[in-house]
């Protein structure tokens, strides 16, 4: 199997950084863009798409920071992360993303990422 890399994309996003977190920590939030479905039990997150379930383990947060999942099926190293910064001077909101993927994968991996983000920007008014 090929070794995965890890990766970040960087966007900006026009909104606040507490809210653009709760579309990123919350079941609710994460299923306004993220996917179709999106349940939680404790830090065991669902997300369903077209009736396709995968599981993800939220293992490490920190509020309006950054929080970070595990697919059940990733690595022990591998995740995937959202990380709010804000820049001094523009006072912009910067989302970065963090994840792992082959090279093979990487750009089909960053159009996901792009589009994913794109309905996330569309749903909380921040175009």
């Amino acid at each position: 199997m090929a070794k995965k890399k890890q990766y970040t994309l960087e966007y900006i996003i026009k909104s606040s950084p507490l809210v653009l977190y709760n579309c990123l920590t919350t079941a609710t939030g994460l299923q306004q863009w993220f996917a179709d479905i999106v349940d939680n039990d404790g830090n065991t997150f669902y997300f369903t798409w077209n009736n396709d379930t995968e599981t993800a383990e939220l293992i490490s947060t920190e509020e309006d920071d950054f929080i970070r999942f595990r697919w059940d099926w990733q690595d022990e190293g591998e995740y995937f992360e959202f990380r709010i910064d804000k820049t001094e001077i523009t006072n912009d909101t910067i989302l970065y993303i963090t994840d792992f993927a082959e090279d093979r994968e990487l750009d089909a991996q960053k159009r996901l990422w792009d589009a994913q983000i794109q309905n996330l920007i569309k749903r909380i008014g921040a175009g």
